[in-house]
């Protein structure tokens, strides 16, 4: 048997007839950027994130820079973030011009913890990225947003991995002062190519994105902002989007059942599982660590079953930041990019493949 990473194919059949809907009713109008769709789109996401507003984006990256510059980051100010999240943040950051100051996770939940930030805090940081990664919920959010904000520092969530997880019943994206979702094809609400938004309860905020996303404009053809671009979520993405959300929990349902059968049936003494508070966690990524990851790997291509691992390379040991790798230590960024391995997790997956994973995994023998 062979059992791919992610099979979008599956997913495109199972929709296909909503979303055939979506793009004929776009067809049907000839409007197709930034029409009827988005704007629909834009409020129906608000609304099952919880916030006032949300502002469709070419991308989950251009999101996130466009949440930094509309919360007020600029050239050279400090923006704390950590370093096991595929440099995303770190991207954005380097294309405003602003200082990445990095912070260590934690080995159990690969999340950011509050004395993290407390810490960089302390070093004067004016924004913190709180990265909800895989899907799982940064368990202190409520408590690090409430010290950011006694210290006047802004907080942008990152939830690229997180569409639908919650703390208490509160969805994440409407904790910060900004959020920034990826909708790439492979997360759990998904284009069928790039697309992103910025979510927000700040008028203003709301106003300096929609102008950043469109040439900096106040007005057409009006310019207020230098650093404005061309980034807009375009129709026929914003009409999939908005025929596959009522789908999203559904999905993330089938998400957690995969991940809480292999917490429960994957036994191999080589191998530690996540044991995540499931009511916080949306199964983008189901990921183990193995002191012999490598190994794991190559004997699960052997058996047919697709892995990826995220991330092989933390942030500071990326060309970019070398002058920061050897400032910069963060012990248990480092152990996670030498052991982690993520394993097959969506919804599509069938329980003979789910099964055939679980058990291929118990019977390898790694060291």
């Amino acid at each position: 048997m062979r059992v791919p990473f992610v099979d979008l194919t599956r997913k495109l059949l199972k929709f296909s007839s909503l979303t055939d809907r979506g793009i004929a009713r776009v067809l049907s109008r000839g409007i197709l950027i930034l029409g009827p769709e988005v704007k629909n789109f834009e409020i129906e996401f608000a609304r099952y994130i919880g916030a006032e507003f949300c502002i469709g984006t070419a991308n989950g990256t251009d999101a996130l820079e466009i949440a930094l510059r509309a919360c007020g980051v600029d050239a050279h100010k400090k923006v704390a973030t950590v370093a096991n999240a595929g440099f995303y943040t770190s991207t954005a950051l380097h294309a405003i011009g602003a200082e990445p100051i990095y912070m260590d996770v934690d080995l159990e939940t690969r999340n950011v913890e509050l004395e993290s930030v407390r810490k960089v805090i302390n070093e004067g940081v004016y924004a913190v990225v709180i990265t909800h990664l895989y899907g799982l919920a940064v368990a202190e959010t409520e408590a690090i947003i409430k010290l950011c904000h006694e210290n006047n520092v802004i907080v942008v969530e990152d939830c690229a991995q997180a569409h639908g997880a919650s703390i208490r019943g509160k969805r994440v994206g409407s904790f910060g002062d900004a959020a920034a979702f990826s909708f790439y094809p492979t997360k759990n609400l998904g284009a069928y190519g790039d697309a992103g938004a910025v979510v927000t309860t700040h008028k203003e905020i709301r106003e300096k994105a929609m102008s950043l996303r469109s040439y900096g404009w106040r007005e057409k053809y009006v310019i207020e902002s230098q650093v404005g671009r061309n980034s807009r979520l375009d129709e026929i993405q914003a009409a999939i989007l908005t025929e596959l959300l009522p789908n999203l929990d559904k999905d993330n349902e089938r998400r957690l059942e995969i991940a809480n059968y292999y917490i429960k049936h994957i036994h191999n003494k080589e191998i530690q599982l996540p044991s995540h508070e499931i009511s916080s966690f949306v199964a983008h990524l189901f990921v183990l660590r193995s002191p012999y990851r490598d190994s794991l790997q190559k004997l699960l291509a052997e058996h047919g079953i697709d892995s990826m691992v995220h991330y092989p390379i933390s942030d500071i040991d990326q060309v970019l930041n070398n002058d920061k790798s050897s400032k910069t230590q963060l012990k248990n960024t480092k152990i996670l990019t030498q052991e982690i391995l993520s394993i097959p997790c969506y919804p599509e997956m069938s329980d003979e493949e789910v099964e055939y994973v679980t058990r291929t995994i118990n019977e390898l023998v790694l060291s």
